[in-house]
This record gives C-alpha cells, structure tokens and sequence, in this order.
C-alpha cells in the first residue's frame, strides 16, 4: 500500500491535482495496467531521458539546440521573450510568430524571492549584445511581476540598440498566455508596440 500512496503523493503534485483528483487518477491508472499505467510508465521514463533544454533559448526538445532555433524558416533578428516554455507553446499554437524564442524560466517576483540571477535574463543580454536581434518582443504575462520582469528587461536591453516591444492589449490584464485563444494571441502579437 505504500506505493500506492507515494503514485498519490507525487500525482498530487501536478497542476490541477489536488490530493481527491490525484487519488482518482491513481485508482484509474490502477485498475488498467496494461492500457494505461505501464504505457504511462514507460512514456515517462523515455521522456525523462530524451528531453533537453536548449542551450540557446531554453526552449524543451530532443535535441539541443531545439527544433526552433534550428529552423531555417524562421527570422532569427526577432525574438521573442517568454517566462515558461507553457508560454512559447501557446504562441506556436496560433501559427503566426516565425522568429525565435528565449525562456525566462519564470518572472522576477520579490515576495517568492525571485531575482535575475534566478532566470536566464543572462542569457538574453548576452544573445542581444552580440547583435544577433533586431527587435525583442516582451511577451511576459501582464500580471505585476510580469510587468516587473518586462521593465527590468527593457531597461537592461536600453544599451543594446535593439528595438524593445511589448504584446498588445489583446492580452487581457493579469491574464496569462497558456490560457488564452489562438486569436486573441494572434492579434496582441500583430499589434505589439514599441516601449
């Protein structure tokens, strides 16, 4: 019994599970086995050996640098500056942007203690110090730390002479982008504007 508790422990873990959903889940896998839990089982663990994080962005992928920064197709002068890799996917869905990604890996936030050397600001400046962009789009999410971390960011990127814009108002206020519709991601992106 206690495997089963510790599978309920750590599926409570995951977004939208508390500790009823997780026990819910855990019975279901339970009692189907072979179409269900050792299917997810092995699913997890090639996953877990598989995946890596971009040197380059911090995007998620089989290989490094990711199939994003490797793509011919896409504008490599623009980039677009995400906190979670939950936020460069929503954009991809919408089938509009064609530059490259960078991956905060969070958002500055003084109560959780949270700080530029916290997230892959570094990274960023070093990417925009070498001349590689022409313009950096801020696509944090406008609730007050993201607006925190895109004011940090746009006073950090002053220097570099790369045009700095920010997602229009198609976002609403203290909306986050891995919630919002394909359109209106598409539109805040088309009517993004200068800082």
């Amino acid at each position: 019994m206690r495997e089963v508790e510790h599978l309920i422990q750590l599926l409570s873990r995951l977004p939208g599970l508390g500790p009823r959903s997780a026990r819910r889940a855990a019975l279901h896998l339970i009692r189907k086995p072979e179409t269900l839990m050792d299917p997810l089982a092995r699913a997890l663990g090639e996953a877990a050996a598989a995946i890596r994080t971009c040197g380059a962005c911090g995007n998620i992928d089989t290989i490094d640098p990711c199939a994003v920064c490797t793509d011919p197709e896409r504008d490599a002068t623009i980039v677009c500056v995400v906190e979670d890799v939950a936020d460069l996917w929503a954009l991809e869905r919408t089938g509009t942007f064609s530059g490259r990604y960078h991956v905060l890996g969070g958002r500055l936030s003084a109560l959780d203690g949270i700080g530029p050397e916290d997230l892959n600001i570094a990274g960023l400046i070093a990417r925009a110090d070498a001349g590689a962009f022409s313009e950096v789009i801020l696509a944090t999410n406008l609730t007050v730390d993201g607006q925190t971390t895109a004011h940090y960011l746009t006073d950090r990127l002053a220097h570099s002479g790369v045009a700095v814009t920010r997602l229009a108002h198609g976002v609403p206020v203290g909306g986050e982008l891995d919630y919002l519709d394909d359109g209106t991601l598409t539109a805040a992106l088309r009517a993004r504007r200068p800082l």
